[in-house]
């Protein structure tokens, strides 16, 4: 499978194959690459209905010319296989509606040895600045995907990522979602139930109670794969 930078003629193959209806998965067994390459080429680029390879080539060209090599990661004996696979996850979590530089640190914490980072050394390892890592960490600490310990010896903070998190994050997005059916609720009862509008509202409102009521007794009976 080739590596690297798509050349001005795989993206001129990737054109013809979506004039021709092909889809990213097909595209990418055709050149040999992974499709999350092909997706983030062609929603990079205008996205299917108006990707055009020769604009495409040129703006990432100078995208290259601007950018700087990251820094080696020593953490795995295989990296470029890791960074692969840290990519590919990454892009996973943006489709799922993380914001990208939330999603490489969290990725980036999860792929750790243990665990473990500090700000600085997220800081350092993705090359961002540090505001950008502390509204990332929030998120991740708000969201139940990490935890914040405090470092007594040199007074820092210290952001973590075990199995238990799985399970808080999955916790606290069904307490937000079933405070969204509450209010959906509610506003039913206030419209009153004779409106198409109240009816829409409580049927809505009820299926996502109910949905999230099930996927928390689901995590708590399964929490013990977890330990």
């Amino acid at each position: 499978m080739p590596g690297g930078r798509l050349t001005q003629q795989e993206r001129h193959r990737i054109a013809a194959g979506l004039t021709g209806g092909l889809s990213y998965a097909e595209i990418a067994r055709r050149l040999g690459r992974p499709t999350s390459t092909i997706s983030r080429e062609v929603t990079r680029n205008g996205g299917p209905g108006g990707y055009r390879p020769q604009h495409a080539h040129e703006v990432t060209a100078q995208r290259a010319r601007r950018s700087t090599p990251p820094p080696p990661r020593p953490d795995s004996a295989d990296r470029p296989a890791a960074d692969t696979l840290d990519e590919e996850i990454v892009e996973l979590a943006v489709r799922s509606g993380m914001p990208r530089t939330t999603a490489r640190v969290h990725i980036d914490l999860l792929m750790s040895e243990d665990g473990r980072r500090t700000a600085a050394e997220l800081t350092r390892r993705l090359r961002l600045s540090p505001a950008s890592v502390s509204v990332a960490v929030n998120f991740l600490v708000q969201n139940g995907y990490a935890r914040r310990e405090r470092d007594p010896q040199r007074r820092r903070d210290v952001y973590v990522i075990d199995d238990d998190a799985w399970y808080h994050s999955i916790l606290i997005s069904s307490r937000q979602t079933l405070e969204v059916a509450q209010t959906a609720i509610t506003a039913a009862d206030t419209l009153g139930h004779d409106s198409p509008a109240a009816q829409r509202l409580a049927r809505g409102g009820t299926f996502l109670r109910q949905v999230v009521q099930d996927t928390m007794k689901s995590a708590d009976h399964w929490r013990t794969l977890l330990s």
